[in-house]
């Protein structure tokens, strides 16, 4: 903690004027920060394409509970659907959400194994 207070208005003023709305960003971590809906998004970085049976197989849920994850990481533009016959098959919206998912997995193992652990 700062033992004095001392605010670079020039700085501050520069950021403030260059941040942009991170409403969408934020978003899209909420979607994340959720163990299953990341579990799914991650295993589409393993397959490229899943469908909703295999998911809920995968994550240990119904198919009703599956599907519900996958229309809202959809929903945000996380994921993208295809029907297939009777079948809706799930894939990743596009690179940006595989190396997002990707890139905060390997941070997390990094900092695991800084601490002794393991992910």
């Amino acid at each position: 903690m700062c033992e004095i207070t001392e605010v670079n208005r020039d700085v501050v003023f520069y950021v403030k004027k260059k941040l942009p709305d991170v409403t969408k960003v934020a978003q899209i971590f909420k979607a994340l920060a959720d163990e299953t809906r990341l579990k799914i998004a991650y295993s589409l970085t393993i397959e490229e394409e899943l469908c909703v049976c295999d998911v809920s197989e995968i994550i240990g849920s119904s198919t009703a509970t599956a599907s519900h994850h996958l229309r809202f990481l959809r929903d945000l533009s996380l994921a993208k659907s295809r029907r297939k016959g009777k079948l809706v098959y799930y894939s990743l919206a596009d690179h940006h959400v595989n190396e997002l998912v990707k890139i905060a997995y390997e941070h997390a193992v990094e900092e695991g194994e800084k601490d002794g652990e393991r992910c």
